[in-house]
């Protein structure tokens, strides 16, 4: 992920993009970066404006489900749970999912359990 490309990103990645550690010093040294060779800001206003229009605990909200959730529903444990994990707090970043029902149902019509 990099600031050039923080206009074409989807919600889930520019929440995961905001949220590498020690942010506020990438915004630093972007911003110095920018002022040192083109002296264009607008990028950095961009991404600064668009993570103050998000809602405070939505860059890093509490997961919907787990690994247990989905061992209650039947999956076997191992890499897959990855996976799934993963393109659930994709939906839940962009919005498209925000109850633990939601999630499982995302889960279970996108990741079928195995029979």
């Amino acid at each position: 992920m990099r600031f050039a490309d923080v206009r074409k990103m989807k919600d889930s990645t520019f929440k995961r993009f905001v949220r590498l550690e020690d942010f506020d010093e990438h915004l630093a040294l972007h911003r110095l970066d920018c002022l040192a060779s083109h002296g264009k800001l607008d990028l950095l206003d961009y991404t600064r404006e668009r993570l103050a229009a998000i809602p405070a605990g939505a860059v890093r909200p509490t997961p919907l489900i787990n690994g247990h959730d989905l061992i209650a529903a039947g999956y076997t444990p191992g890499p897959r749970f990855a996976e799934i994990l993963a393109a659930v707090e994709d939906a839940q970043l962009e919005g498209t999912i925000a109850t633990r029902d939601e999630a499982m149902g995302f889960a279970e019509s996108n990741f079928p359990v195995s029979a």
